[in-house]
């Protein structure tokens, strides 16, 4: 026996030191919880007042805001100027304790992971090391994070020769060498197309980039001068927090610092066990569908299962699409979870600490080798179109239990619009430079009715409430795009008692560059994205549109009078005579655009609360006087009868309209067995191309009724190059004219 425990620890020892690859660890990366508490946090909390505890709270998370702030004036990105990062400090264990007040949330439960691989695997390791003045980054999602396009940078606080705490600026760069410019590549096939896959690796010591490691990053990427630039900013910003922190410690002490991180997070996993535990017990379940990977129309579909008993919530994605193997539509553990923490700390509990002990306390079921646990060498791009869904499924099942809840902390919302509705681009400027990065009109998402108001047109991204759109003028100093058109669209709302707030369109031409290219990353052509609630309607679906053959700035100079300024107009009127009008679903691969083409699309709207007919009639004239909808929609959508020369509005003929409409409303409805016997299948249609559980959960379809899998045994999918799939059919059809 004991030669035998023997040979195991040789055994144990042989394969520990000849590791062939640090990969991404499962059992970490599954690990939402936080670290067991150490016997040094256990000593510090003992001897440490609430008092104090709450003074260096204040100071640090005032230092946190400090450094967001720094970073949004110094940083190069356009994700570090319109506020896609964030910043914060974590225990020496590695969990995110004390974030910034603005910035992405969905941080806050993604970016621990790469701070405990450090911690785990380099402190002890000879050729590595973590000591006083090494800096470390990473950006390889599959080590935690979002997507590649987001680089985090860690800095380990040291007090007298110990680790105590560390801080992380995390910046949406963009741009990182990948297939296509910009960091988020729809048409990545395989990891490999993603660009910079950077495990945490330490790149300065003594607070000092080192300038070999950085040289390999600028070589990796289009935008070297981003690089440097933005790596310092990440690096400076961390500093400034260090320095914070050193002086909390000077002024209460080590254990008051200690004591307050770790505390912090306790302290947010009571209350939130606590607020659960009012809610009623039950279990709600709801669906999303994207429909799309970006590069063909499919539906995928997120089915959602939120179960509450006690102070547990329990959120179950058992049936849900299986992994694509390539497209870049797969979205990691740790990505999902991490938009569930932003649903909480954003929508549902904005007065809770800023950190990743808000969902410590959860339970998450998901099947591996599905599109929210894919496999490592899936890719991961364009996770997003998946985590977006999911985040509107999980806030209309979040909504249902928080309606009856004794106590709340924001009203009952709609779904707030979910998809970046913006361009991408690559190419060279007109000052000669090489960019390739993200637009800005991603964040005016507008925000779902509230139970007792209208919502927010175009007012914030789902994942940070704070950030900017940015001013135009000075993006087009920058770069040669040109938005021609940018204003918000008649009847673009989701109607309702209470209507979702409207999104904008915007219309691009590209001017003065020698070579420019365009990527669109968004879906809900086909299939809307967001849904109304008790009974408001959701958000329509657009297409993008495209006017090419033409220069209009030449008809600008020319004939003014002939521009209009509506994709409608545009694509209705067609007034640029021989240019062709062509329209398409929102996932655009890059493509080079010749100067004074249009490019147009649009941004959804907030979903809308309650029933159409108990909108107040005033509301409905305001919103006509106001151009958002149309004389269409206010008759025959809210039934309200007015003067239409003088918008005088007649309330009695109004009542009796409604009245009308909801007798109307019983003759055409059926009982619910009929409506079942009608539309329920057992199977999707074979002409539908369906990944997910139709109905029973434990069975996954894979494109068609003759496809499918258990879900406990989930097999990737692969799909057909989009390019090979359109030569098929021009072939088909070729032969079939050879023929006759």
């Amino acid at each position: 026996m004991g030669q035998s425990q023997r040979e195991k620890e040789l055994v144990d020892k042989f394969l520990e030191d000849t590791t062939l690859f640090l990969g991404p660890e499962p059992e970490m990366m599954h690990d939402h919880g936080l670290a067991p508490i150490t016997e040094v946090e256990k000593e510090a909390i003992d001897i440490v007042s609430n008092t104090t505890i709450s003074l260096v709270r204040n100071k640090l998370q005032a230092a946190a805001t400090e450094a967001f702030e720094m970073l949004e004036q110094i940083g190069s990105a356009p994700g570090a100027k319109w506020g896609d990062l964030i910043t914060g400090y974590y225990t020496a264990s590695g969990d995110l304790s004390l974030a910034c007040s603005g910035g992405v949330l969905l941080f806050s439960t993604t970016a621990q992971y790469a701070v405990k691989f450090t911690r785990k695997h380099w402190v002890d390791e000879p050729t590595v090391g973590v000591n006083p003045g090494d800096v470390f980054m990473h950006n390889d999602a599959r080590y935690g994070g979002i997507h590649n396009a987001d680089h985090s940078m860690m800095l380990p606080i040291f007090h007298d020769g110990k680790l105590i705490s560390w801080v992380v600026t995390v910046v949406h760069e963009g741009e990182n060498g990948a297939v296509e410019p910009g960091g988020i590549p729809s048409a990545a096939e395989s990891k490999f197309m993603e660009g910079l896959m950077l495990s945490p690796i330490k790149v300065a010591e003594n607070y000092t980039l080192k300038k070999d490691l950085l040289t390999f990053m600028q070589n990796s990427v289009r935008e070297p001068k981003l690089q440097l630039q933005d790596m310092k900013a990440k690096l400076f910003g961390a500093i400034r927090m260090k320095e914070r922190i050193e002086e909390a410690l000077e002024e209460f002490g080590v254990d008051a610092v200690v004591a307050t991180l770790r505390k912090t997070l306790d302290g947010t996993v009571s209350e939130v066990k606590r607020r659960i535990s009012k809610w009623q017990d039950g279990t709600v379940r709801t669906i999303a569908v994207a429909d799309g990977t970006l590069r063909e129309n499919i539906l995928i579909k997120t089915q959602l299962e939120v179960t509450k008993k006690g102070d547990e919530l329990h959120f179950d994605l058992s049936g849900s699409s299986p992994e694509f193997a390539n497209r870049s539509n797969n979205c990691t553990n740790v990505a999902f979870k991490g938009m569930i923490s932003q649903l909480f700390l954003q929508f549902i509990w904005p007065d809770m600490p800023r950190n990743q002990a808000v969902v410590a306390p959860m339970k998450f079921s998901v099947t591996h080798k599905s599109i929210f646990d894919p496999a490592y060498e899936t890719p991961n791009a364009q996770g997003m179109m998946t985590i977006f869904p999911l985040f509107t499924a999980a806030q209309m099942a979040i909504t249902k239990f928080l309606y009856s809840a004794p106590e709340r902390h924001t009203k009952i919302l709609a779904p707030w619009y979910n998809m970046i509705a913006t361009f991408l681009y690559g190419g060279i400027t007109q000052n000669g430079e090489t960019v390739g990065n993200i637009g800005t009109d991603l964040n005016g998402m507008p925000g779902g009715a509230r139970e007792d108001m209208d919502g927010e047109h175009a007012i914030a991204p789902i994942f940070a409430a704070m950030a900017e759109q940015g001013e135009q003028e000075l993006l087009e100093e920058e770069v040669p795009m040109m938005h021609l058109s940018r204003r918000l669209v008649k009847d673009n709302q989701g109607f309702g008692k209470f209507r979702g707030g409207q999104g904008y369109q915007m219309m691009v031409a590209v001017k003065d560059s020698p070579f420019w290219g365009l990527m669109a990353t968004t879906i809900g052509s086909k299939y809307p994205t967001v849904y109304g609630l008790f009974g408001g309607y959701g958000s329509p679906s657009y297409p993008l549109a495209k006017v090419k053959g033409i220069n209009v700035f030449k008809t600008l100079e020319e004939n003014p009078e002939q521009f209009q300024y509506t994709m409608e107009e545009v694509m209705n009127n067609r007034p640029f005579e021989g240019a062709s009008y062509t329209t398409h679903h929102r996932g655009l691969q890059f493509e080079p655009v010749k100067e004074g083409e249009l490019y147009i699309v649009t941004q959804g709207t907030g979903g809308g609360y309650g029933d159409v007919l108990d909108r107040d009639p005033q509301l409905v004239m305001k919103d006509l006087e106001d151009e958002l909808i149309s004389d269409y929609v206010a008759q025959n959508i809210y039934h309200v009868v007015y003067n239409p020369e003088t918008l005088v509005l007649d309330k009695k003929a109004t009542e009796e309209k409604r009245r009308k409409e909801k007798e109307a409303r019983k003759k055409r409805g059926v009982s619910y067995k009929e409506f079942v016997k009608q539309w329920v299948t057992s199977e999707p249609p074979a002409h539908l191309p369906w990944y997910g559980c139709w109905g029973d959960t434990n069975v996954v379809y894979a494109g068609s009724p003759y496809t499918k899998m258990p879900s406990d045994n989930l097999e990737s999918v692969i799909l057909p190059d989009p390019k090979d799939v359109r030569i098929a059919q021009l072939e088909a059809q070729l032969k079939q004219v050879t023929r006759k």
